[in-house]
């Protein structure tokens, strides 16, 4: 797919230099990384317990998740490989929410004082938040200093994880002054941040999720405070919770010159973590930096400079699934489209079970029907068919599900109820997915549901890396609000399924 992060500027040499790479599987995360086994299942063994510790902070049950639903996290060698990939020569690590491809890159080494675990670990807090509570609404200061508060964790010898350790890449910032009070805090979603404003609405929403959480102090206000923004209060009507906010402000500088209270979740209170680890194929490792370049994001300028990689490294592997998919997607990202649709073809010849195959061979023919402006009904029917064989090999993956949906819609089709079942399926397995979000909302809405259809779209409003998308959720819920829902519905319609994606939906990790 093509997709744009920020201004990915391509390198003409190779990111990754060395080729002995391995894959950790563990019910919520897939890592990649070149280091030795020992200490990759160390790494995603931690992983899994942070997960484990964070739903039981946040009191929300584990539920199985399907392959396609877990994080994806390439391990790269350093932050100028981040910065490389992100073309933001700050970023330390970033994450990027997608249905059916959520991933998050992260170094094995920084110079930063932000460690690159701390980087991972903020992001999947967030990540953690749009899963379990995909319809809670945040506020943007509770959303960055949860995941601030979280990032800190440390990891016991005995299998305990420990919370609430301060973040020392945020002191300075803390320690200087009081850069955003409490009463721009609040409702830092509705103003326009300095610099110093954004760096307090992380530093000094850690220092206030801390202290409600871990602090022992003012009991029951933040449950109360999210309570009414949930409700439907305004911000301004929610901190009423708080009383006299320059108090509020008064404490927290007491707070942060003190010692800080922290939570340790002991390990018989965590699930064992299962980790499959396996080496990957040659043809895998020999195409693994096009996959993370590919999977990070391109544009119709730099796609092709990665496809002629990707087919000068994948020659040799025509029997390789996995070398063949990264194949298939580089071909479909630069319109080769019966170059993309062969790549797949020999991807699911040779394993039948990876469901990629099917995507990007439907994708492929979809793009050569609308090319073609081909609307026969048994055409794409026949498409359909690929997709519906994916799905039957892994029904819970949201990419096919959003795809089937795609194949009435794009040729102008009613969608069938299988397909709007589909589509809300797929959101609910990937809640994370902005975009998805907003379509399922206006399908929600041309199905005369506007109630829930405004409550999906309220947290997009709320976040503070929700971008364009953010914008166009708050225009959909004012025309709802309106009573216009068909216009709502119209600013929610995904009308151009070969535009880019991926810049909305990336978020840079703290820096």
């Amino acid at each position: 797919m093509i997709r744009t992060l920020f201004a990915v500027v391509l390198l003409a040499f190779p990111i990754l230099a060395r080729a002995d790479w391995h894959e950790a599987v563990t019910p919520h995360f897939i890592v990649y990384a070149d280091q030795r086994p020992e200490r990759l299942t160390e790494f995603a063994t931690e992983l899994e317990r942070f997960d484990a510790a964070v739903r039981l902070i946040a009191g929300r049950p584990d539920q199985p998740v399907a392959r396609p639903n877990r994080l994806t996290v390439y391990v790269v060698d350093d932050t100028g490989d981040v910065a490389k990939l992100s073309g933001d020569r700050s970023a330390a690590g970033f994450y990027i929410p997608r249905g059916g491809g959520s991933l998050a890159i992260v170094p094995q080494s920084s110079r930063s004082a932000l460690s690159p675990r701390a980087v991972l670990l903020h992001e999947y807090a967030h990540h953690l938040m749009w899963s379990v509570s995909p319809n809670t609404v945040y506020p943007a200061w509770y959303i960055e200093g949860f995941a601030e508060a979280m990032a800190t964790a440390t990891f016991g010898k005995d299998g305990s994880v420990a919370f609430g350790n301060p973040p020392q890449h945020r002191a300075y910032g803390l320690m200087a002054g009081n850069w955003l009070r409490a009463d721009k805090l609040l409702v830092a979603e509705t103003l326009k941040l300095s610099d110093d404003q954004r760096e307090g609405l992380y530093g000094r929403g850690w220092l206030l999720t801390h202290y409600l959480l871990f602090g022992g102090k003012r009991p029951g206000q933040l449950t109360a405070y999210l309570t009414a923004i949930n409700a439907g209060k305004p911000l301004a009507e929610a901190d009423e919770v708080f009383g006299d906010l320059k108090l509020l402000d008064k404490e927290l500088e007491r707070y942060k010159m003190g010692r800080f209270a922290g939570y340790r979740v002991a390990a018989k209170a965590l699930p064992a973590a299962k980790v499959t680890l396996r080496k990957l194929t040659a043809g895998e490792a020999a195409t693994m930096d096009v996959r993370i370049r590919s999977k990070v994001g391109v544009n119709r300028t730099t796609a092709p400079g990665v496809y002629d990689t990707a087919r000068r490294v994948a020659t040799g592997h025509e029997q390789d699934a996995g070398a063949q998919l990264v194949l298939a997607e580089a071909a479909y990202d630069t319109r080769d489209l019966s170059a993309a649709e062969a790549a797949a073809d020999r991807a699911i010849a040779a394993d039948p079970a990876r469901t990629d195959g099917y995507l990007y061979k439907a994708m492929a023919q979809m793009a050569t029907a609308r090319q073609a402006k081909d609307k026969r009904p048994e055409l794409w029917t026949s498409i359909r068919r690929t997709i519906a064989a994916g799905n039957r090999r892994e029904p819970d993956d949201p990419k096919l599900l959003t795809l089937y949906y795609r194949s009435f819609v794009d040729p102008g089709f009613p969608p069938t109820d299988l397909a709007k079942r589909g589509l809300l399926t797929a959101f609910t397995l990937a809640p994370q997915d902005q975009l998805l979000r907003i379509n399922t909302a206006a399908l929600y809405l041309r199905e005369g549901n506007a109630a829930m259809a405004r409550e999906l779209l309220t947290p997009l409003v709320y976040s503070p890396h929700g971008g364009g998308l953010a914008k166009r959720a708050a225009a959909m819920v004012a025309r709802i609000d309106a009573g216009d829902t068909a216009a709502a519905a119209e600013t929610g319609a995904d009308t151009d399924p070969d535009a880019p994606e991926g810049a909305d939906g990336a978020e840079g990790a703290p820096d």
